[in-house]
């Protein structure tokens, strides 16, 4: 008997249904579209012409990341709609640190099967979140890969490219005892500590990601996917009026992990804790086992972006912070010496 030939269909890839997901999801991307994008989504490759005549040398600034295991509460939600905005949050805050001004991302969904729904759910918050970031979805990659993943299970990755003038670049360099950290506020975890997390409320504290928990206002699960902030927009319009010396994306590492890949030799970094509330997630977390060092190592605890401004200028810059919609407080200072410290 012939033996019927096989298709790369019956190995679990469908190639038909991959083209069909570039059609649904090119809308997304060109809703994202700025000035500089040359062509549409398809190509082999994004073509992108920025506009660099207003810099003098012009630095391209480079960025990529993930959401983590955030994905696992996605997926026993059944809820792609925020882990998209994470994906470019992620990115885009890392890049906005520098200074630097997006110009756009690139993204890669990898699967053992492609749900067009769940893809397309997953997109629609990549384009949410590169509006939101002022930058252009470019294109992307969706790798099908039956037999690498379980049935059901992503991962996502994301990629972004930014541009800052050189004598702009943002670096820590000129932080000075005395000067004042200015925190901004998280939108719950973001996008770290999610193993833990799940660890600690599921296991030790028995909670459903449907239940409400006492301290919050949302089901778990819910609380648990509440994207990441994303600081673009508010940082490049605070830096047209201010001089920020030094920023930092709270993200694994916490707090102190962070704020120490910014500063000078010779000095140190005191974070008041009493100075901003801790949301209750972070509280029910710790209330499950977790040591105090431990939260502050692991997780945000309610900051989600730092800048270290001249002492001056720290009211009046937390003051427009808030008139532009984000929650801002002075957390700390700077002092002589080494390292963090939460007090």
């Amino acid at each position: 008997m012939e033996k019927k030939g096989l298709l790369y269909r019956d190995a679990g890839v469908d190639i038909e249904a991959g083209e069909r997901f570039v059609q649904l999801i090119r809308p997304l991307a060109r809703r994202t579209f700025t000035p500089g994008v040359m062509g549409d989504i398809g190509g082999f490759a994004a073509l992108f012409a920025p506009d660099v005549s207003g810099y003098k040398r012009p630095v391209l600034v480079a960025t990529t990341d993930g959401v983590g295991t955030k994905l696992k509460v996605a997926s026993l939600m059944g809820r792609y709609d925020t882990v998209g905005i994470d994906l470019v949050a992620m990115c885009v805050n890392d890049l906005v640190v520098t200074g630097a001004v997006p110009l756009f991302f690139l993204d890669y969904l990898a699967t053992s099967q492609l749900d067009l729904e769940r893809g397309v759910e997953i997109m629609k918050g990549i384009s949410q979140g590169c509006l939101e970031a002022g930058c252009a979805l470019v294109g992307g990659e969706t790798a099908e890969m039956p037999g690498f993943y379980k049935e059901g299970e992503i991962e996502v990755a994301g990629f972004a490219l930014g541009v800052v003038e050189e004598e702009k670049i943002v670096d820590g360099s000129s932080i000075v005892p005395g000067d004042k950290i200015i925190g901004l506020a998280s939108q719950g975890l973001h996008s770290n500590g999610y193993s833990l997390a799940r660890k600690v409320l599921s296991e030790r504290i028995k909670l459903k990601l449907t239940e409400k928990a006492a301290g919050l206002e949302i089901p778990l699960g819910e609380e648990l996917l509440r994207p990441t902030r994303i600081y673009v927009k508010l940082i490049l319009s605070l830096m047209q009026t201010f001089d920020i010396k030094g920023m930092a994306h709270i993200t694994g590492g916490g707090i102190p992990g962070n704020i120490k890949r910014i500063l000078p030799s010779g000095t140190k970094a005191v974070i008041e804790k009493g100075r901003w509330e801790i949301p209750p997630i972070f509280k029910l977390i710790q209330e499950g086992g977790v040591p105090e060092e431990e939260m502050w190592r692991t997780f945000n605890n309610g900051v989600g972006m730092v800048m270290v401004v001249r002492p001056a200028k720290a009211e009046e810059i937390s003051q427009e912070a808030r008139k532009i919609g984000e929650d801002a407080f002075v957390i700390g200072e700077i002092v002589a010496g080494d390292g963090v410290e939460v007090v």
